[in-house]
């Protein structure tokens, strides 16, 4: 059986690309940091050794949109593309859990 297609991404301009996908990276060390979902300190410590290369990286794309001439964040079209890689669900990992005794 075939799998589902998937909606396309919107267009992007190659910085945005960038700055999408080093935005997820730096979202993705963090919830691996978070306290209240982690389980161990060496896992903590290694994603938060990566969080400040994800960072830089983060740093140089949006650097590279300004020196290009790209001034404006299209908010909307870089939401679309987030939801579409998963950006809730990763995004989700920085917040608290649910309280279990409510």
């Amino acid at each position: 059986m075939p799998s589902p297609q998937l909606p396309p991404l919107p267009a992007l301009t190659r910085a945005e690309a960038e700055f999408i996908d080093c935005y997820l990276e730096v979202l993705d060390q963090i919830g691996r940091i978070n306290p209240a979902r982690g389980s161990d300190t060496y896992g903590a410590l290694r994603a938060a050794q990566a969080l400040a290369s994800r960072a830089a990286d983060l740093r140089d794309a949006l650097a590279l949109m300004h020196d290009r001439g790209e001034t404006q964040i299209h908010a909307a079209t870089l939401a679309r593309a987030l939801r579409l890689l998963d950006g809730e669900r990763r995004a989700g990992r920085v917040t608290l859990p649910p309280d279990p005794t409510s």
